[in-house]
């Protein structure tokens, strides 16, 4: 019999699901309601408010009024100026409040007198949305690193003071600020959402104790990649989008399967993979009797 356990705190964060709920309320009494680029990184779920009216653009250009929705990783300084010279366009901020919290940091670093002559590292994905908007709050004054590699070639005299990407591993950005710290003098604001570290700790007790991990979440989610590098140290590990990518050969002589799932996959999509895998159990095991018989 395959048994399946599901993580703790699986599925949407708050930030996340705050974000789904603004959403849903504005639909229910705006027309032309747009987000500037996807809301959330999970693709079926950005799908299905697209369904319900909410328009996924790329660029402001193209928004002349309307209601735009701030997506939870935040966006970058020049487009909400932008934004703001728009009359006709009504801005609803649905940007996380720990993503806030850290663009909070950031600002407040690049212009306090004592600490805006230093240097603002922030560890983080260079091309991922929320730290590029994080990187236009430093005033010019931002460089990002993503690897405890990257962090042994860095140089720079001046002080440093040291941000994170909210959904960063605490070992990665923790071997970065330690490498840093070597030759630098730095100060650490270490601004890791909790709710991310605790879904990774989470992940990790799970992944130890069971013959297969999945981890649930779009392909373009940094946290749920995290998620999936974590478990994949513990046990075999497939990061699956949907119970569509599931195979039937990866639960061969398998007892015990976890789930787990990023800050921005709904209950909807775990509880569709979760019924596939039962369901899956139930085949193999009808075919091991079969095999038993004979």
């Amino acid at each position: 019999m395959l048994k399946i356990k599901v993580a703790k705190n699986a599925g949407f964060c708050f930030g996340v699901r705050r974000a789904i709920e603004i959403a849903e309320e504005t639909l229910k009494y705006k027309s032309k309601v747009y987000t500037l680029g996807p809301i959330i990184h999970n693709p079926q779920e950005v799908k299905r408010l697209e369904k319900q009216g909410i328009k996924t653009l790329k660029s402001v250009s193209r928004i002349k009024d309307g209601h735009v929705i701030l997506r939870t990783h935040g966006i970058p300084l020049d487009v909400h100026k932008k934004l703001n010279e728009n009359r006709n366009i009504n801005i609803i901020d649905s940007t996380c409040p720990f993503v806030k919290r850290a663009q909070d940091v950031v600002k407040k670093l690049s212009s306090n007198k004592t600490t805006k002559d230093s240097s603002i590292v922030i560890v983080g994905e260079k091309v991922h949305p929320e730290v590029v908007a994080l990187v236009s709050y430093g005033n010019k004054n931002c460089v990002v690193i993503e690897t405890p590699k990257e962090a042994r070639t860095f140089k720079d005299n001046r002080d440093l003071s040291i941000v994170s990407q909210t959904t960063q591993t605490y070992e990665n950005f923790d071997n970065i600020v330690n490498i840093l710290s070597e030759n630098h003098k730095t100060s650490v604001y270490n601004t890791i959402c909790r709710a991310t570290l605790n879904r990774q700790q989470f992940a990790e007790k799970l992944a130890c104790g069971v013959d297969l991990m999945l981890v649930i979440g779009g392909k373009n989610s940094g946290n749920t990649t995290r998620l999936a590098q974590i478990c994949s140290c513990k046990t075999r590990t497939y990061h699956i989008e949907t119970f569509r990518n599931l195979r039937e050969n990866w639960f061969k002589n398998i007892s015990t399967v976890g789930l787990t799932a990023g800050a921005s996959t709904p209950d909807w999509i775990i509880k569709d993979v979760e019924i596939k895998v039962n369901k899956i159990g139930n085949s193999l095991n009808k075919l091991r009797r079969v095999n038993a018989r004979k």
